[in-house]
């Protein structure tokens, strides 16, 4: 059976190999059990909607990885990973959602027999996709083995983008521009919010050009008025309103990557507070994206945004960006770097991130985000080109 068309070449996939082996290797780690749907995909290209039932990679020093999971996505495995057939297992339906078995026993009597038994196996212990009753069951099962947190290891060898990833984000960013743009042609007062999801919704998946567009990790948040004081709401059935802010947090998604983009739209006169704050932001911004240079620190950049911010009285808390790239509901966040002041990562040549310095206030939000790329020299470039402001429809 065999994959139907990978995403990157044969050597991409040696590359992450090669570098997450070596990770291990310094952290004494025998075997690594993966199971973030993001890290699966990395490591073998494995994709399916299958992630709400445990399924893993076991990544091992000198052999190609094994894909484990329900029998039912054995075939899905087969289509899209890169190893060959025998480095795909399953385990038996009976073990699905049952309250007498659970599918890590099966896993461990896997590793049994493959003789890592008393190994030292790395697991992602703080990931949204290993439970505690998991761990558990698996621990329980290996009573010889150590079991140690791996959390983030191969998150981390994901920060520097390889040129094939890149070409991937720029696709994404295409399709956020086609979203933003249809979402502020479309909002007019009165107009149903759910309307303008499911047009912006519809923009993401057509996609553009070559680009066709994959479901992304979050869903669109565009909370408006006083709602937009609060950063993560989606949206409801009632009709944009004059007098109000809306922002809407929105990805385009190609092949899993993804390219956020943000910006916000006041119907009617903005009042002055939200033009200052834009200002401010701006300025915010135009300094971080100098800032975000290789060598900086990604403190560098929160300091370069919470300055331009302080100068206009705006007590900015928090971070202001992480990185980005491939990834799977419920975030499309990498889970290492945040652009924090006390961040104290190096910054590289081919770093992805998110960066945005979102605004929420006691009754308004206000958000105008980038995707940023570090590049080889001089400051960050951006990956989706549109204005950098506040847009206003009278």
């Amino acid at each position: 059976m065999g994959p139907s068309q990978l995403p990157f070449s044969r050597h991409e996939y040696s590359r992450r190999l090669r570098k997450t082996r070596a990770a291990m290797d310094e952290a004494g780690i025998e075997a690594l059990f993966v199971t973030d749907p993001s890290n699966m995909a990395w490591l073998t290209g494995y994709d399916g909607w299958s992630f709400y039932v445990p399924q893993g990679v076991l990544v091992l020093p000198d052999q190609d990885p094994v894909w484990w999971g329900r029998a039912m996505d054995g075939n899905g495995a087969l289509r899209t990973v890169w190893m060959e057939s025998d480095r795909v297992t399953v385990y038996a339906e009976e073990y699905v959602q049952s309250t007498v078995r659970h599918p890590m026993q099966d896993l461990a009597a896997k590793l049994a027999d493959w003789e890592l038994g008393s190994a030292r196996i790395g697991v992602e212990m703080d990931n949204y996709y290993y439970s505690a009753k998991g761990h558990a069951a698996l621990t329980g099962s290996l009573p010889n083995a150590t079991i140690t947190d791996a959390t983030g290891l191969v998150n981390w060898q994901r920060g520097v983008k390889s040129d094939e990833e890149i070409a991937f984000m720029r696709k994404a960013a295409r399709i956020s521009e086609k979203i933003v743009d249809g979402l502020l042609d479309r909002i007019e007062p009165g107009v149903p919010k759910h309307e303008v999801v499911a047009d912006a919704l519809r923009d993401a998946i057509r996609g553009t050009g070559d680009a066709w567009g994959d479901y992304p990790a979050i869903m669109p948040m565009l909370p408006s008025g006083i709602d937009a004081s609060a950063p993560h709401l989606t949206w409801d059935g009632r009709p944009f309103a004059s007098g109000e802010a809306t922002f809407f947090e929105i990805a385009g998604c190609y092949r899993r990557y993804h390219a956020p983009l943000c910006r916000t739209l006041f119907l009617g006169t903005p009042p002055d507070d939200m033009l200052r704050a834009e200002a401010a932001q701006i300025e915010g911004l135009e300094a971080g994206l100098d800032a975000a240079r290789p060598g900086n620190l990604a403190g560098d950049v929160a300091r370069a945004v919470k300055d331009a911010l302080a100068r206009a009285g705006i007590d900015k808390r928090g971070r202001v960006g992480y990185p980005i790239g491939l990834s799977y509901p419920p975030d499309w966040g990498e889970r290492t770097v945040s652009l924090r002041e006390e961040d104290e990562t190096v910054l590289e040549p081919g770093m992805t991130f998110h960066f945005m310095p979102g605004l929420w206030m006691d009754d308004w939000g206000l958000e105008i985000t980038e995707s940023i790329l570090i590049r080889d020299s001089g400051p960050a470039e951006t990956l989706c080109n549109r204005p950098r402001r506040m847009f206003v429809k009278p």
